[in-house]
């Protein structure tokens, strides 16, 4: 077994000494955790396999979470968000203007041209992964597309930017920069964060930020990156009724896509798809 920690522990405390923000010793996992976090993974991306393979218009995001759940206690896992801090489902379906945390329900259907983010996290022998994937129902319009591909475009930046030795901050400048760019917003409020052992760990992966600031990544560090764009304005709001789903504000769409990823010796590995 390989302590990344203890590895690298004498580095960690040198950054530490210039002032910089290191993880503790328990965010940076050791080679077996890394096995068995892969496992974890492994199924998840099955997962996530499993809804492509059967998502459709027509279909009711209860569905969709019925597809989820079914295939995850076939595979001997539990569907992390099932309970969790009290939200009632096993998967979350996000559909057009809705950012995050969709609640699937039998009287919502989706549509030909919509866009739908399916949120998926398991648990497989103790260990958690998280991931989620935009999808297009039928023919959407092209702003919707575009909305996806540089929503695809900021998590594959932000991954890049996820290296040995650099920050999370450099992640956040990353993503931020380009959707900027293109005329988009990256919600705040939001963001990745550590995973398996628990299924939110430290540190926050926020997608906006500057380079050369926040927690240092260090080898063994596994956590998410998930950047929320909005096609209009970066502020959101709180469904006040079911007390989860988050919406954007000016009615404009929103898109999300999630891996988790690994920081490796000579750079970073992605662990779900």
């Amino acid at each position: 077994m390989i302590d990344y920690y203890k590895k690298y522990e004498d580095k960690i405390l040198e950054y530490k000494k210039q002032g910089h923000i290191v993880p503790t010793s328990d965010l940076v996992k050791n080679s077996e955790q890394i096995a068995k976090i892969k496992e974890s993974c492994k199924i998840n991306t099955a997962v996530l396999d499993h809804v492509a393979a059967n998502i459709k218009a027509g279909m009711s995001t209860q569905q969709i979470d019925d597809l989820v759940s079914s295939f995850t206690k076939e595979h001997n896992a539990i569907c992390a968000p099932y309970r969790f801090e009290g939200y009632p489902k096993s998967v979350c379906t996000s559909i057009n203007d809705e950012v995050c945390h969709g609640i699937p329900n039998r009287r919502v259907h989706l549509h030909e041209g919509d866009i739908v983010n399916v949120d998926v996290s398991t648990i497989y022998n103790g260990y958690y992964s998280d991931a989620s994937r935009m999808f297009e129902i039928g023919k959407v319009s092209d702003e919707r597309h575009r909305l996806v591909e540089i929503t695809k475009e900021c998590l594959r930046r932000g991954i890049e930017a996820a290296k040995p030795w650099g920050f999370v901050g450099d992640i956040g400048e990353a993503i931020s920069s380009y959707a900027l760019s293109m005329g988009c917003s990256v919600v705040v409020e939001l963001g990745g964060h550590g995973v398996g052992l628990e299924f939110h760990e430290d540190p926050f992966i926020s997608h906006v930020g500057k380079k050369n600031t926040g927690m240092l990544l260090v080898p063994g560090m596994i956590f998410t990156i998930e950047p929320m764009i909005n096609a209009g304005k970066a502020r959101v709001v709180l469904d006040s009724y079911n007390g989860w789903t988050i919406y954007t504000a000016d009615g404009k769409d929103s898109a999300q896509v999630e891996h988790t990823i690994l920081i490796t010796e000579d750079g970073n590995e992605i662990l779900t798809y």
